[in-house]
């Protein structure tokens, strides 16, 4: 048998504006060519403090367990439950979109007992009904997605559902994948037990890591467990130690992601948190203002907008895959379509770390200006 033969890879140019990834800079893609050294080498131990260092600084936390997961945000998703649910356990979730039926999807495979709190897709929660629904059980964990990817909303007062969660004895787990480093996420001041993140949404690296925090709270739930947590690999109470004092081997960490999420996060802090907030938040609003215009409105009301992922509603005279299919041939351009409920009715459009260029706006604005303009 013949080995194969292929030619050096040349991937298209591509315009990254879909809901992940996000495109990289040069910094951080150099980044990953740095030569290897071992995961337990003191050179890497070091690139590891620092790592944590600025991911409290991006989580706005204090909290010693802040680390990357090894694998993507369903990873660290999956980390956040499974290290803090038992078999048995009641947990409440919000659901409103389809991060949040994952969210359930899992607990439910960990053997928990789920209660959904449902919204339509699109819309957001009051706290008053976390607080009503957990007056009516005790429940060991709320979790709540703060920005949801399939939809654009932004779930708003996260500190007031986190008080709620802790007036009835249940831990908070916040999902802020899409909106780390674009948005305020402040752990420390909303009292947020466990919030995890992935690195390719508004951190701009490629995506294979899950950056996770746990305070105090949550970790002495995770000590006082009356059964091992069922995942070997995200025991949170194995990794900790290979990223705590100890530096007790427990997986070859992958380096290269390692250093890759160091340097974009170097970049954050350059740019520093209220700056790259502004970015985000001007930008974007120069995208609903041009979608205005093409009559292709915002799917999510203003107040509970998300800046980093916009949805936008299509006419019926638009061919979702035809037009998008356009934007990718003609232009470069990636945007995703809906799915669940809102399949062929909305694009979604990121505008997320590195992708959040006024020029990138302007030219996906012209764009889908002649595209929809042949319709």
């Amino acid at each position: 048998m013949e080995a194969p033969q292929f030619l050096d890879l040349n991937p298209a140019p591509r315009i990254l504006l879909g809901p992940g990834p996000s495109m990289v800079a040069s910094r951080v893609l150099r980044a990953m060519s740095t030569p290897l050294v071992g995961h337990l080498d003191p050179e890497f131990l070091t690139v590891m403090n620092q790592v944590q260092q600025l991911l409290r600084y991006v989580f706005q936390t204090q909290n010693e367990l802040t680390i990357p997961i090894s694998g993507t945000g369903s990873a660290g998703m999956e980390a956040a439950l499974v290290n803090f649910i038992e078999t048995g356990d009641n947990v409440l979730i919000g659901v409103n979109g389809y991060f949040g039926e994952r969210l359930c999807d899992m607990a439910g495979r960990i053997g928990a007992h789920v209660d959904r709190l449902e919204r339509p897709w699109g819309e957001v929660f009051d706290p008053d009904e976390f607080s009503a629904a957990l007056a009516r059980k005790q429940y060991k964990l709320l979790a709540v997605v703060h920005a949801e990817t399939s939809t654009g909303a932004l779930q708003p007062h996260v500190a007031e559902i986190a008080r709620a969660a802790h007036d009835h004895g249940a831990l908070f787990v916040l999902d802020t994948v899409t909106s780390l480093a674009g948005l305020p996420v402040e752990i420390d001041a909303w009292d947020v037990d466990v919030a995890y993140s992935g690195t390719q949404k508004c951190l701009s690296c490629p995506p294979g890591l899950s950056p996770i925090t746990v305070g105090s709270r949550a970790r002495e739930v995770l000590r006082q467990r009356a059964t091992q947590v069922p995942n070997w690999y995200l025991d949170l109470s194995n990794v900790e130690k290979y990223w705590g004092e100890e530096r007790t081997y427990h997986h070859t960490a992958p380096i290269s992601m390692n250093y890759a999420l160091r340097e974009a996060l170097r970049l954050v802090a350059e740019e520093e948190l209220p700056a790259r907030f502004a970015r985000h938040r001007a930008n974007a609003e120069a995208l609903w203002a041009g979608l205005e215009e093409l009559d292709l409105p915002p799917f999510v009301p203003l107040a509970h907008r998300n800046p980093t992922l916009t949805t936008c509603q299509l006419s019926p005279t638009i061919d979702d895959m035809v037009a998008r299919r356009q934007l990718l041939n003609e232009y470069n351009i990636e945007i995703a379509g809906g799915f669940g409920p809102l399949k062929g009715k909305i694009w979604r459009i990121g505008l997320m770390g590195h992708s959040s260029r006024r020029e990138n706006v302007v030219l996906l604005l012209a764009a889908m200006k002649a595209i929809t303009a042949a319709v």
